[in-house]
């Protein structure tokens, strides 16, 4: 049996832009992406902290050191810049690898500037 897990989050990203005019997706800093371990194209559920909007896309490649985080496409109409957002990332592992597996949190200022880094929820 497997199970899905926490893999890695991006905790409390405020956007910096939506762009409705868009494919899709969210455009993350290449950095920040790094520092959670997220790859291109891969899925993840961002949740707004300011309207309790929870939704699916995938990531794709922002430029490093730019601090974007811009939701595209349909993505756009659920948050406002400024907006506060944690940008989870699951993963799917047996029970056996669950018990030992660490999550990658990345703790974020309003900035979009990584505060810390923690290996544990």
């Amino acid at each position: 049996m497997t199970i899905d897990m926490l893999y890695s989050k991006l905790h409390r990203a405020s956007v910096t832009d939506a762009n409705l005019n868009y494919v899709g997706s969210i455009t993350i800093d290449r950095e920040l992406m790094d520092a959670a371990k997220l790859r291109v194209g891969q899925k993840v559920e961002i949740v707004n902290v300011n309207n309790g909007e929870r939704f699916a896309t995938y990531v794709i490649e922002g430029e490093r050191g730019s601090k974007d985080m811009c939701l595209n496409g349909a993505a756009a109409r659920k948050a406002e810049i400024g907006d506060i957002i944690i940008v989870i990332a699951y993963a799917n592992m047996t029970l056996e690898e669950a018990e030992s597996f660490k999550p990658h949190i990345v703790l974020l200022n309003s900035e979009n500037e990584i505060t810390g880094i923690k290996d544990y929820v």
